[in-house]
């Protein structure tokens, strides 16, 4: 009957204390996942600590699925820094590189210009209409370090959202079926 028979024969056997058991190693491992990534939160003080580069605007500098680590503090930002930022209407960060820095005389308030190291223009364009800077808080955070192409499988599960189905349902399969 094969390995697919001995998973069925498996689940078919799972009493109702087992599965129980099971839910609740599940739930565990879930909650610990969101109680991390919310501590990173705190730590780095940046809303998504951790993004995906998603196409090839920062090359050579960031390829297609690096991921990069943020960092959000106090300190003013500079031109040459790497920021990630969300644009009103856009749900998407982007990751680009501040190219000028205005400081705004009546409030001290500093607005930023962003553009791809990948790019000819600056990213006026993909602001949100008549907006010229970024301000502060569209700034999610700095790059800090990168993982390179660890970020493919965020991209691969994103676009083919069947193989994220898959690894679901095995994964679900592998936890139902362990017997420990």
């Amino acid at each position: 009957m094969g390995w697919i028979g001995e998973q069925i024969d498996s689940i078919k056997s799972i009493q109702y204390r087992q599965l129980v058991t099971q839910a609740i190693s599940l739930g565990m491992i879930v909650t610990s996942a969101l109680i991390i990534w919310k501590a990173l939160m705190c730590i780095t003080g940046s809303e998504s600590p951790v993004v995906v580069v998603l196409s090839g605007s920062m090359e050579p500098g960031f390829k297609r699925g690096d991921i990069l680590f943020l960092h959000m503090s106090k300190d003013p930002i500079r031109a040459g820094e790497i920021v990630v930022f969300n644009v009103d209407g856009r749900e998407i960060p982007i990751v680009h590189r501040v190219i000028k820095v205005h400081e705004r005389k009546d409030t001290g308030e500093v607005d930023v210009l962003t553009k791809g190291d990948n790019n000819f223009g600056d990213d006026r364009l993909l602001y949100a209409q008549g907006q010229l800077w970024l301000q502060r808080h569209h700034i999610m955070g700095r790059a800090v370090g990168f993982l390179p192409y660890v970020g493919w499988v965020t991209i691969i599960m994103t676009e083919k959202p069947i193989i994220k189905y898959i690894l679901i349902g095995a994964l679900g399969l592998l936890v139902i079926t362990s017997k420990d």
